[in-house]
């Protein structure tokens, strides 16, 4: 890969992009204070406007999103302990395949998946049976929203609504992992505080399909995000100047509506990809950022090995398809050249197929990878 074509070609994820003139204008112009002190005010800028955004009362700045989803169940319930908190999570999600470890060491939790549906949403039944064996221990019921397993399946307010109203019964908290929310509500076509409202606590990226350097939020009330605040002191995660970042994901929010132009290139990107014979499409029925593919006779890893040297880099997923993530970098001339390179590992694949599919459910041979926070 050339450096020209950095990061055009490289699909791996949307955490890929780098940041423009503007935003590395604004880290050089950003009013700065201290954030462990509470006084930086571009920082204090960023979580007044999620907090806006995504129609909590307050919001907090994280490193990474990973950081806000291991504060959720901390804050919800408190100090790990012997009744440790139950963590209900898709058995697909990004918090059960690559989160799970952290959740389990460092908040205690008992982290129990659920299987989903197809759209990704957690089985409606199977929680039901979850909440109703919790004898009464604090419980977290967890939502993704977009589906990242699901080929970024975004998930409307209905079926959040359906899931939260369920766990709400049971006295349990909903935490909605929303790091691409944004996506799910620019391809839905409503604001992202209409997916947020059924939560108790919402994680946001601003590093992933808007384009931010680095950072996540946690959004609740003003009483769990002071003590969301807390914790994440003693977790390390407490920036000083932090001011700096929080400027460049201030002009990322304000690029929400160009995510419509992703969708568009990862639409193009599919259509390309279904005119190649032997590829199998997972076609989710909201589809936001997304194209997940794979070929019959070719392992995840295989697949990305053989894209990688053609130039073209992927994600080797554990549901036995590759991984193309669109974002703001990519445009049709990466799309042509990934139909060209897929076409040329399709037709030297050992076994060859003629039919696209929509398979939601696959499971296939990978069983390592990993995704930025």
């Amino acid at each position: 890969m050339t450096r020209t074509d950095f990061p055009r070609l490289d699909f791996r994820s949307d955490t890929r992009t780098v940041p423009d003139a503007r935003m590395r204008a604004a880290m050089t112009a950003a009013e700065v204070g201290d954030d462990v002190y509470g006084d930086d005010p571009t920082v204090a800028l960023l979580e007044a406007r999620v907090a806006e955004l995504l129609g909590t009362e307050a919001a907090l700045l994280t490193p990474t999103s990973t950081m806000a989803n291991l504060l959720a169940p901390l804050a919800a319930a408190g100090s790990p302990g012997p009744a440790a908190t139950r963590l209900l999570v898709g058995e697909d999600t990004h918090m059960a395949l690559l989160e799970s470890d952290g959740l389990r060491r460092f908040a205690g939790v008992e982290l129990l998946t659920v299987v989903q549906r197809p759209d990704g949403l957690p089985d409606l039944g199977a929680v039901d049976a979850l909440l109703a064996t919790g004898g009464g221990r604090p419980t977290v019921v967890c939502l993704e929203n977009t589906s990242m397993m699901r080929s970024g399946n975004a998930l409307d307010a209905a079926a959040t609504r359906a899931l939260a109203d369920l766990a709400h019964r049971y006295g349990a908290h909903v935490h909605l992992d929303g790091a691409r929310l944004a996506n799910a509500a620019v391809a839905l076509g409503v604001r992202p505080a209409e997916l947020a409202e059924p939560a108790d606590s919402v994680a946001f990226s601003v590093s992933k399909g808007l384009g931010a350097p680095v950072g996540g939020l946690l959004c609740g009330t003003h009483a769990y995000v002071a003590r969301a605040r807390e914790l994440r002191a003693a977790l390390g995660g407490s920036m000083h100047q932090a001011g700096v970042v929080a400027a460049p994901a201030l002009v990322a929010l304000e690029r929400l509506p160009d995510l419509a132009a992703d969708h568009a290139t990862a639409a193009a990107l599919a259509a390309g990809f279904g005119t190649v014979p032997g590829v199998e499409l997972m076609r989710p029925p909201r589809p936001t950022n997304m194209v997940m593919a794979r070929l019959a006779g070719l392992s995840p890893e295989e697949c990305a090995g053989r894209l990688a040297a053609h130039g073209v880099r992927v994600l080797a997923l554990p549901n036995g398809f590759v991984r193309f993530a669109v974002h703001r970098a990519h445009d049709m001339i990466g799309v042509r050249a990934a139909v060209r390179a897929l076409a040329a590992v399709a037709a030297t694949a050992p076994v060859a197929r003629t039919t696209t599919g929509g398979d939601l459910l696959g499971r296939g041979l990978s069983t390592t990878w990993t995704e930025e926070a």
